[in-house]
């Protein structure tokens, strides 16, 4: 079996399981006492929290344990937004920030604030001058992932903390997937990460918060990490995550160099061996070991369930999963294909057998997905009479729509129009993606209604 997830979580790391059984022996009193056995569990916490510091870039009295990664993004962004009441209520994000972001940033509409949503590339990059010009003079703070979750892309993040500082606007960074390869450039006034990303016990995120920048801990108030994290610490994970962190940074470099060369090879060859598939990212500013590629005709929870009982363990961003109907947040803001989504990021150790291996079974586990849910074979030689068609595919879910619309526009003349009925969300991706990718040219939409024009022969 082959692990190919390590973008939502990697095993313990060695150094992190070494220090994790040793820590428990010595770090389970309270280091808020001063006795021996407080005095004891306070270095190591002490220890651990300098050690993070220097892997973040920050100083040690700028760090803070939380209980998980999204904890901290919740806590960072609370914190910041209270603590700067008086500069306005507007909050500034990306549109493919993680769903932690967006989650905080609905509660703070609801609370009256208001928030400026910036778009990005198909790439999924934003832009850095569009980044800049949405720091309204009300912008109390502003939120930017150093790398996408999704589909690898790095956030041009360095600029867009110089238009931030210009404009006296601090920008938290959530750097959970970029941290265990590098520390995140630029002037960011808050951070956050998760252990659990880099191969550190779950339950340990990271936050940090830059002296000087005004912040408010959200309550209930707690001597605990400042206030910042409510709860006695659980010191063996800290130290655990802690030491895990230095030890992937030691080996970041080579490791990057060697998984960026397969991610490289995977890249080139799956548009090569899967027919009508689509690689998304932005192919240079991107993390050395996370691909994304979209596959037409595919439905994502069958794609993901066939990969599987190959031996392959890989996530997806597609709208055809169990865990959500609705097309990835990310796709969507791209405007790529949620249909078919495969996200393959590789943990350290990835060779190039199980590269290979995965391109070997990939085309006969997409044909087979794609030959259960009746897909277009080759196309239709010859254009029909009718210079226009209706495809009723109306309580159908993706990738069905698409489906029904590419087995017909052959039998349109050049020219000629294809309408599709479709109810499903995702078709409003789908259908504007297929075109982009098929050389066909989308018409528009009026509710559930799609006009398609055959332009290719």
């Amino acid at each position: 079996m082959s692990y190919f997830d390590a973008a939502s979580s990697l095993p313990l790391h060695p150094v992190a399981r070494q220090a994790l059984l040793a820590s428990l022996d010595e770090g389970w009193a309270d280091p808020a006492r001063v006795h021996r056995e407080g005095r004891r569990a306070r270095m190591l916490l002490d220890a651990a929290r300098e050690s993070a510091a220097e892997s973040v870039g920050c100083r040690p009295d700028e760090l803070y344990f939380t209980a998980s990664g999204t904890h901290a993004l919740h806590t960072g962004i609370a914190g910041a937004l209270a603590g700067r009441r008086r500069a306005g209520r507007r909050l500034v994000v990306s549109a493919v920030e993680h769903s932690a972001v967006l989650h905080a940033a609905q509660a703070h509409e609801r609370a009256g604030g208001t928030v400026r949503e910036v778009g990005v590339a198909r790439s999924g990059r934003v832009d850095a001058q569009e980044w800049g010009e949405a720091l309204d003079t009300d912008c109390a703070l502003a939120c930017l992932q150093s790398a996408n979750h999704e589909v690898g892309t790095l956030q041009p993040v360095e600029e867009a903390a110089d238009h931030c500082a210009r404009a006296d606007v601090p920008l938290l960074v959530d750097a959970a997937q970029s941290l265990p390869w590098g520390p995140v450039p630029g002037r960011w006034a808050l951070l956050t990460g998760s252990a659990h990303k880099w191969g550190g016990p779950a339950g340990v995120g990271l936050l940090a918060v830059r002296t000087g920048v005004r912040f408010a801990p959200p309550g209930p108030a707690d001597e605990r990490e400042s206030g910042h994290a409510p709860g006695f610490e659980n010191i063996p994970a800290v130290v655990a995550a802690a030491a895990s962190l230095r030890a992937v940074r030691a080996e970041a470099d080579a490791e990057a160099a060697r998984l960026r060369a397969l991610v490289e090879t995977i890249r080139a060859r799956v548009p090569a061996l899967v027919p009508d598939t689509e690689v998304v990212g932005d192919p240079v500013h991107r993390l050395p070991h996370l691909v994304t590629f979209s596959c037409l005709y595919v439905d994502g929870e069958a794609l993901l369930h066939a990969l599987d009982a190959a031996g392959f363990s890989v996530s997806s961003g597609s709208s055809c999963t169990s865990s959500t109907l609705t097309p990835s947040h990310v796709l969507r803001a791209m405007g790529v294909l949620s249909e078919g989504n495969v996200r393959v990021s590789l943990p350290p150790g990835t060779s190039e057998e199980d590269v290979e291996r995965f391109l070997g079974a990939l085309p006969g586990v997409v044909e087979r997905v794609r030959a259960h849910l009746g897909a277009p074979g080759a196309p239709v030689q010859g254009g029909g009479e009718e210079a226009e068609l209706t495809v009723d595919a109306r309580g159908k879910l993706c990738p069905l729509p698409v489906i029904e619309l590419a087995k017909v526009i052959d039998q349109v003349p050049v020219g000629g129009t294809v309408r599709v009925l479709a109810d499903d969300e995702a078709a409003r991706l789908d259908i504007p993606a297929w075109c982009e990718m098929t050389g066909h040219a989308f018409e528009g939409a009026e509710g559930t209604v799609f006009r398609v024009r055959r332009v290719a022969g």
